[in-house]
């Protein structure tokens, strides 16, 4: 088959890489790509750079590809799947009101209290009065959600009460975005307990899970500073329950994929499940309506089965036909280099060296080639990825490989997955061991 990848990020470098590996894949288009895309698959111009529904249709007719994965969730809001769906062409993801999942927070609580799924308590808010109410009633640590999309960027967690009333004003301040009656801005509790991703892949029907993963979102070491679109993640988490996915999917994904079919709003594509292990027992923290940014990168490290296949039966709704996911028994890490100044301000134009990383693999995302060398161009550079017999050792080879990768002001962390190699995290009402 031919497929047609739509982005241009470190997770749809995954992608490219995962498909061009594959026997079932003869060739692999993206658009617009990145360089370091542009060594496994042939990249293309589009307008929007992918977010222009009927552009990404006409390149999909042009290229005559059998199947489009869409990998950024704003081309899955603005209906890029429908577009081409339009044209007979199978599209991995959901339709842009289905998209609704991740385009509004508000939205998706409802979903889960109309299908039962545990959730944190919330409150959506369009007037700063009713703001201040929700921030009493909640207490601290205040958690406050922009409502519509915000790159990864649009929630805050903090003791600060300022800090939470002036984010929550802000995302009520914001300009509307196409579509959106009004702005609004989700107050909820705070949910204790490690946080984790389970990717789950459905037609609108059959439920299949992929690997969990846990990624981190805060910018420093210890989980310190500003939210960022993610600064590394890994895969096995060994130390979660053994019933982990199976309670994700009979308590969470199916209940969702069920509640969207009666609606009249099939969701087909990949359900992102962030939730949290708490005192209380298992809690969604957010739905995403696509693979998730750096999950992504570890996860696919460690597939075996044809990821082609998984994901054109997915969009022809014969999931249910497919014998199970084959992984390796590596564990995978990944670190994410980037920008000097990021996420505040990431600096564009800084020269990119990339020595040798050993057995490390590099995935582009805010890379361009420059007139003499790559430079940057964007926040979060490049994903590290490293694979090996446990944590420790993949962890040894990732940072080892992010030594060898030059950028001027460039950060990363030095703790990703740190602890679940030192067997250091625990439930809550567990005994660190």
């Amino acid at each position: 088959m031919k497929v047609l990848v739509i982005g241009s990020g470190a997770r749809e470098h995954a992608l490219a890489l995962a498909l061009a590996r594959d026997p079932q894949v003869k060739e692999v288009f993206a658009a617009p790509g990145n360089p370091g895309i542009a060594q496994v698959a042939t990249c293309l111009d589009v307008a929007g750079s992918g977010s222009d529904p009927e552009a990404v249709a006409a390149l999909a007719v042009r290229t005559q590809v059998d199947l489009v994965v869409v990998g950024p969730e704003a081309p899955l809001v603005a209906g890029v799947t429908d577009a081409v769906v339009a044209r007979g062409i199978p599209c991995f993801g959901p339709t842009a009101r289905a998209a609704r999942l991740e385009s509004s927070k508000a939205f998706a609580k409802e979903v889960m209290e109309a299908a039962g799924v545990p959730t944190a308590r919330s409150a959506v808010c369009t007037t700063v009065d009713a703001v201040m109410e929700a921030l009493d009633h909640f207490g601290a640590p205040y958690v406050v959600k922009d409502d519509g999309l915000a790159a990864g960027k649009g929630v805050v967690v903090t003791e600060e009460r300022t800090k939470a009333f002036a984010h929550a004003v802000q995302c009520l301040e914001r300009e509307k975005a196409p579509g959106e009656d009004e702005t609004r801005v989700v107050i909820e509790e705070f949910l204790d307990g490690p946080e984790i991703s389970l990717f789950c892949l459905t037609d609108g029907e059959t439920v299949v899970p992929l690997a969990p993963a846990q990624d981190f979102k805060r910018l420093g070491d210890g989980g310190r500073g500003p939210n960022t679109g993610g600064m590394g993640a890994y895969t096995p988490l060994d130390w979660a329950p053994a019933t982990l996915t199976e309670d994700v999917v009979t308590r969470v994904a199916e209940p969702t994929i069920a509640e969207m079919r009666r609606r009249g709003t099939p969701f087909a594509g990949v359900l992102y499940v962030g939730l949290a292990l708490t005192s209380q027992g298992l809690r969604v923290v957010e739905f995403n309506a696509r693979f998730g940014d750096p999950e992504t990168q570890v996860v696919l490290a460690r597939l075996r089965t044809s990821l082609g296949g998984v994901l054109l039966a997915a969009a022809r709704g014969e999931l249910a036909d497919l014998p199970p996911l084959e992984w390796s028994d590596d564990a995978a890490v990944t670190v994410v280099v980037a920008a000097r100044g990021y996420p505040e301000a990431p600096r564009k134009g800084d020269p990119i060296v990339i020595g040798d990383v050993g057995e490390a693999q590099i995935l582009h995302a805010g890379t361009r080639e420059g007139s003499d060398s790559l430079v940057t161009a964007g926040g979060r550079v490049l994903s590290v990825v490293a694979t090996g017999p446990d944590l420790a050792a993949a962890r040894k080879i990732a940072y080892a490989a992010v030594d060898a990768v030059e950028i001027p002001g460039s950060r990363h962390r030095t703790d990703i997955a740190l602890a679940a190699a030192q067997n250091r995290i625990a439930l809550p009402g567990q005994e660190q061991e």
